[in-house]
């Protein structure tokens, strides 16, 4: 099936400022076919980013955006979201952006089971301001912080996500196309708090540093490593190894925080 992309994005913004190999044109493209197929009108979307490379996007998309301060994505979209619940919101951000300096808000949404859908492109490591580690950054791995090797555990978003109480979580990848529109689309048509890490490529900041000769070893990392969650459950520790699933992760019904809200504060419909 043939997609128009260009209703969905202010060409005039176009040529987009990501480095070659980046795979978040990838990802864009497969929001794309995921709110095309749901049939969403733009004028009810809103899109909001803090700062980073990904923070770009909703300047690309043409929905109600909003490119805001480092780390305050989820804060801006649980504004709108509080304020008219009947918008669909999503929330973007990278590694950094989401589980550093915007960690505290990417927590409490999920404990609050907001109706928002947040993306976490996960690339493990801070791409626009220096090639800094963040707190995916695999251990050993070089960033310009970590000059001799990160000597740090990492965060797994998805556990982060889980532990904190959000009522959806997947993980996929750029590399795997299909997968990370149907990830996209079943998260966004969930309602709670959603969180889809999507694994992604940085060959300019994290690449060239950690032995990824091209941007498409990247991709071929992320295709021999990913394993789909029903193929995850056959196999042992040892053969899930430097490996990482990918699918639904967890889903359950809870109460959402907008009506929860409402009915404490006497709003609810009828009163």
């Amino acid at each position: 099936m043939a997609y128009n992309y260009s209703k969905y994005l202010r060409n005039e913004k176009l040529p987009h400022i990501w480095c070659p190999g980046c795979t978040y044109g990838i990802a864009l493209k497969s929001m794309i076919r995921a709110i095309d197929g749901i049939g969403w009108e733009k004028d009810d979307i809103v899109v909001t980013s803090g700062i980073g490379c990904v923070s770009r996007m909703p300047g690309y998309m043409d929905f109600n955006t909003l490119h805001t301060t480092h780390g305050r994505s989820i804060a801006f979209a649980t504004g709108v979201k509080l304020a008219n619940p009947e918008l669909k919101v999503i929330a973007l951000g990278g590694d950094g952006d989401m589980t550093a300096i915007g960690g505290n808000h990417f927590i409490h949404a999920c404990r609050r089971n907001i109706d928002i859908t947040v993306f976490v492109f996960n690339n493990n490591i801070y791409g626009m301001t220096g090639a800094q580690y963040s707190p995916t950054t695999p251990r050993g791995a070089w960033a310009t912080t970590a000059p001799y090797g990160m000597p740090e555990s990492n965060f797994d978003i998805t556990e982060l996500a889980i532990g904190s109480g959000a009522s959806f979580v997947a993980r996929t990848t750029s590399y795997h196309t299909p997968h990370c529109e149907k990830m996209v689309k079943e998260a966004l048509q969930h309602k709670g708090l959603s969180v889809v890490e999507i694994v992604s490529a940085c060959p300019t900041g994290f690449g060239r540093k950690n032995k990824f000769k091209t941007p498409t070893s990247m991709l071929v990392d992320m295709k021999e490593r990913a394993v789909n969650i029903k193929k995850a459950e056959k196999m042992s520790d040892e053969e899930m190894e430097g490996k990482y699933k990918i699918g639904v992760l967890h889903k359950e019904e809870r109460p959402e925080h907008v009506e929860t809200y409402d009915a404490v504060v006497g709003f609810q419909k009828g009163v």
